[in-house]
């Protein structure tokens, strides 16, 4: 009976060692399989990990470009600002232009105007001019021809005493 209570022990022992062989080989395989896997992943990371650095700089990029377009966009704004603000000064400066135009009119008919009359007075003087010196020419002669005159009556009166 010992001899079967070890072989029973030793058929228990070659099935425990079977199972356990067949249970290491099959760790052995899932070992392989988390092996394969956990590479699989560790790859995916590496993957992502480029692709998240890739995208990391894509959006460095595209704030920078942000960030100078926000900057254009003042400078838009201000550019844009500065355009509207000149357009007023020229519109300003239009119509004061106009305004002078109509002014520098006005007073160049006005000019004119005193021109012609300033040339009718002038004419006028001289006419008046010329009036006054046969006055004076007729007054002189006029003045002569009285003294003449009383001079030939103070010898008539000389002459007449004397008779």
């Amino acid at each position: 009976m010992a001899l079967e209570s070890i072989k029973q022990k030793m058929q228990a022992l070659n099935l425990k060692a079977e199972e356990a062989e067949s249970k290491n080989e099959e760790l052995t395989a899932k070992v392989k399989g988390l092996e394969q896997e956990n590479l699989a992943k560790e790859q995916e990371i590496t993957s992502l990990s480029h692709r998240n650095q890739l995208l990391e700089s894509e959006v460095e990029k595209l704030e920078e470009v942000m960030k100078d377009l926000k900057g254009k966009g003042g400078d838009v704004t201000i550019i844009s600002a500065q355009n509207e603000s000149l357009q007023r000064k020229l519109q300003l400066m239009e119509d004061e232009a106009e305004e002078t135009d109509k002014t520098m009119r006005e007073t160049n008919d006005k000019l004119r105007q005193t021109d012609i009359k300033a040339g009718h007075y002038e004419r006028k003087v001289q006419a008046l001019e010329e009036s006054r010196d046969q006055w004076e020419t007729k007054y002189e002669e006029m003045a002569k021809k009285y003294k003449d005159a009383q001079k030939a009556l103070e010898d008539f009166q000389h002459e007449m005493e004397g008779l």
